[in-house]
């Protein structure tokens, strides 16, 4: 009788946790059901072939596997700030940032890149996407310097912003980061090391080059300072609060952040296809699973369970921050980019498991 208790005590277990996965993931799967449909009739429409059909839809799911795996860390980070968030800004960040995420990244940013960097109108920079989809690669292949410069000190100050903290007691490399807990005092020691490290690499690159990778990098920096003074200055306004309970400064900087996370895979999906609306749809699909991935470790308090994983998730967006600024030398593959944050998140997840367990066997 206790056996069979037992047993059915476990089948009720598992087909909570599927309905609760199924619960997150029903919207990602529909999108993905829905993108992968448009990307085979895309492709037929091109080749009106099922050779070419496959191949497009087999890129899609390429892109898709591409931006999880460089986003991962982003969805941790993200969780981090939205943990803090009222539940009614949780789920606009899931829905209005999804819609911002998808369209805004992965269909208007390409767009107004070309805009820019050929003087060209929208309209003609889409029509070049559609027409002559090598020479809209070239343009942004071309513009990935000050991109990357740009996304590169963003994320660098991000990272540092959280080892960067007088307050901070919970320490992974511990022998690193209490020396840099104990400096976190000093006014402003994070910008003075991301100058003097943008400044060095600058020393690396031909006059030209430099004089594009410099301008952006500080505005990198001007965005993450400027992004940080209005977040706080709305999250402290009696009104604001009120009305959306404190979570738009929030919402504000977590866009900013997403879109920086965005930049080196946006660029680099079209070393992978250089058809707009197949990244489009690759690149979307794989955001709404981080996009899920953020609620869900909000709601089950994964990031509290597991010390150690914001600290891979901080770490990891330092080393993407620093292979940015090394592709202004050398070009590094994105799936070099994937696996280097995803070895840092699942080494941290195994100190975080190994310490539960010594902290269990302690307090036995």
């Amino acid at each position: 009788m206790t056996t069979k208790t037992s047993s059915h005590s476990a089948d009720a277990a598992g087909a909570a946790s599927q309905t609760s996965l199924l619960r997150y993931f029903f919207w990602p799967i529909v999108v993905t059901a829905a993108g992968l449909v448009l990307g085979g009739a895309l492709g037929w429409q091109k080749t009106g072939t099922v050779s070419g059909m496959l191949t497009i839809f087999f890129i899609c799911c390429v892109l898709a596997i591409l931006e999880i795996s460089l986003s991962f860390d982003n969805a941790i980070v993200n969780a981090n700030k939205l943990k803090t968030m009222d539940p009614k800004w949780q789920r606009r960040f899931l829905t209005w940032g999804i819609l911002i995420a998808v369209f805004g990244m992965r269909i208007v940013f390409p767009l107004l890149i070309v805009v820019i960097a050929a003087k060209i109108g929208p309209w003609q920079a889409l029509v070049l996407a559609a027409s002559e989809p090598a020479e809209y690669a070239r343009i942004m292949h071309d513009a990935h310097l000050p991109i990357a410069a740009f996304g590169g000190t963003f994320l660098m100050m991000v990272g540092l912003s959280f080892f960067v903290d007088h307050e901070k007691d919970v320490h992974w490399v511990h022998w690193l980061e209490q020396r840099v807990t104990s400096v976190a005092s000093i006014r402003g020691i994070e910008i003075a090391f991301v100058l003097l490290l943008v400044f060095g690499f600058t020393q690396f690159l031909e006059p030209a080059r430099a004089a594009i990778f410099l301008p952006a990098a500080i505005w990198g920096l001007l965005t993450f300072l400027l992004v940080e003074v209005l977040g706080g200055m709305l999250d402290r306004t009696q009104t604001t609060r009120a009305a959306a309970g404190g979570g738009l400064g929030a919402f504000l900087y977590l866009e900013v952040l997403d879109a920086s996370f965005s930049f080196d895979g946006v660029i680099g999906a079209f070393a992978i296809s250089q058809d707009l609306f197949v990244i489009a749809i690759g690149l979307g699909i794989g955001a709404m699973y981080v996009r899920t991935m953020t609620i869900m470790l909000v709601e089950k308090g994964t990031l509290a369970e597991y010390r150690y994983l914001e600290h891979g998730a901080f770490y990891a967006i330092i080393a993407l921050s620093i292979v940015m600024y090394a592709q202004s030398l050398v070009h590094i593959p994105e799936v070099i980019t994937g696996l280097a944050g995803t070895a840092l998140i699942g080494l941290s997840l195994w100190s975080s498991i190994r310490w539960n367990r010594k902290s269990g066997e302690a307090a036995e």
